[in-house]
């Protein structure tokens, strides 16, 4: 489901019981590394959900290739470390984050590309189906207005 604001992904999470991820959480899991002992995860950072080999046809929803969603379950090869599917194309998903500079910040040269609209905005993450799969990787962030359905967004819940 695509065209989804901040405010009605919010309240569906609360009618089910449920919340947004925040965006270190959502990163976790499309980009965490399972340790070997299989307890936790690594310090090591995977570019894409399913490693670090480029996106593929059979991996991911990006390039306009179908014209809209897929179902969640139609590139099994793209899941995450942790069994999250569709973490990239699709739709771009719904943080609870708001867009804020991380640590370490240094602004870009273009002084209005995102410095300007920080702590106006929410975090998205993920990239939609029409997302050029070759601009993709799971640090793109994305950020809009709240109230915005124009966008090709749509969200994902975490457990309270």
């Amino acid at each position: 489901m695509i065209h989804i604001n901040f405010y009605e992904a919010e309240a569906y999470c609360r009618w089910a019981g449920r919340r947004l991820p925040t965006e270190a959480e959502w990163e976790l899991a499309a980009s965490g590394e399972r340790s070997a002992s299989g307890g936790g995860f690594t310090e090591r950072k995977r570019r894409y959900p399913w490693g670090d080999e480029p996106p593929t046809p059979d991996r991911v929803n990006l390039d306009w290739r179908h014209m809209g969603c897929v179902d969640v379950g139609a590139f099994p090869k793209g899941d995450s470390a942790f069994g999250c599917r569709q973490m990239l194309g699709n739709a771009w998903e719904w943080t609870s984050s708001v867009f804020a500079p991380f640590p370490g910040f240094v602004a870009d040269p273009y002084k209005d590309y995102s410095e300007p609209w920080f702590h106006s905005r929410r975090v998205l993450r993920g990239g939609a189906w029409p997302t050029r799969s070759r601009l993709i990787r799971n640090l793109y962030r994305n950020y809009f207005t709240p109230e915005r359905k124009d966008v090709w967004a749509g969200f994902r819940t975490c457990a309270l």
